[in-house]
């Protein structure tokens, strides 16, 4: 059973393994009303009531569809937290007015995407709302501004940032009214910027826990022509009986979650299956040895 924690100091109590909706609608039909929910109650089972979404995910049209589940089943909706993200406008039907890719994290632009999640989804408030990249072009002032905005109608109850650096993260959250409860990055045995840049760190002198995402390198981990892929997959079959079987998605999983800021990674698939099989991470407590194995396979050296 995946464990609930709080993300932060104040923050929210989330499941330590979160359902990430990036991808739901890649499949050749998109899920019915029927099947996402089925997949939802298997994410519950399982103990994971998080579910991690985007503005932009699906070419903005993602949160219209798990709205239309919640719809359905308004009992739904108070089973999970939902964490959308926003800022990020690409030439497309839902946003006419860009003419190339580009970040909005002024205030008025994070309410107007806010309010819009509230209505597609089918709630009354975003238990987190993430600015999904950084704005160079919009001060921290006037990003939190609108955070702070959105806080105070109760419409967000939490706030945080994806894709930030360290700096970044401590000058928002040194204007925001309440702090920033997470930072959602990428982590990965594929990469491990986070381990390096001083974000891990950070969030484990704040108390805030990460959150991970493309645990799996975005897939890359099961692509037989890369070289770092075959080493890791190769050292994951060499301790798999120590870990009662487990897959090489738990392990990997398992591999980010070892990290002592306690980051909460977020499954990527629309396979119940791999949601279960993944799922064995939350039990799996790695070997030291065996998370520098993992490493030292991964960059393909032995460790300085």
């Amino acid at each position: 059973m995946i464990k609930r924690a709080a993300i932060s100091p104040g923050g929210p109590e989330l499941s330590e393994l979160v359902y990430g909706t990036w991808r739901i609608l890649d499949d050749v039909a998109p899920p019915s009303v029927d099947e996402l929910t089925a997949r939802f109650e298997t994410c519950m089972e399982l103990g994971l009531t998080t579910l991690d979404t985007a503005e932009i995910y699906g070419e903005y049209q993602v949160e219209a569809t798990l709205g239309a589940a919640f719809k359905a089943r308004p009992e739904l909706r108070d089973r999970f937290e939902i964490i959308t993200k926003c800022g990020i406008d690409v030439p497309s039907a839902e946003k006419k007015q860009a003419r190339v890719c580009h970040y909005n994290a002024t205030a008025d632009n994070l309410v107007r995407c806010a309010e819009k999640s509230l209505k597609l989804l089918h709630t009354d408030r975003l238990d987190i709302l993430l600015v999904h990249r950084p704005d160079w072009l919009t001060s921290a002032d006037e990003t939190a501004e609108g955070l702070n905005r959105l806080l105070k109608e109760g419409k967000i109850l939490h706030a945080g940032v994806s894709n930030y650096t360290p700096p970044q993260f401590a000058l928002l959250n040194d204007r925001i009214e309440k702090p920033l409860v997470t930072n959602q990055v990428e982590i990965s045995l594929l990469e491990m910027t986070a381990l390096y840049d001083g974000t891990l760190s950070q969030c484990e002198q704040l108390r805030t826990r990460p959150m991970a995402w493309s645990p799996l390198g975005g897939g890359r981990l099961f692509d037989p022509d890369n070289p770092a892929s075959a080493r890791i997959r190769e050292c994951m079959e060499k301790m798999r009986s120590r870990y009662d079987d487990a897959e090489d998605d738990a392990l990997a999983f398992a591999w980010v979650m070892a990290h002592p800021s306690k980051p909460l990674a977020v499954i990527g698939t629309n396979r119940v299956e791999r949601i279960r099989s993944t799922a064995r991470a939350a039990e799996i407590i790695l070997d030291r040895q065996d998370w520098y194995a993992l490493w030292e396979a991964a960059k393909g050296e032995s460790v300085p």
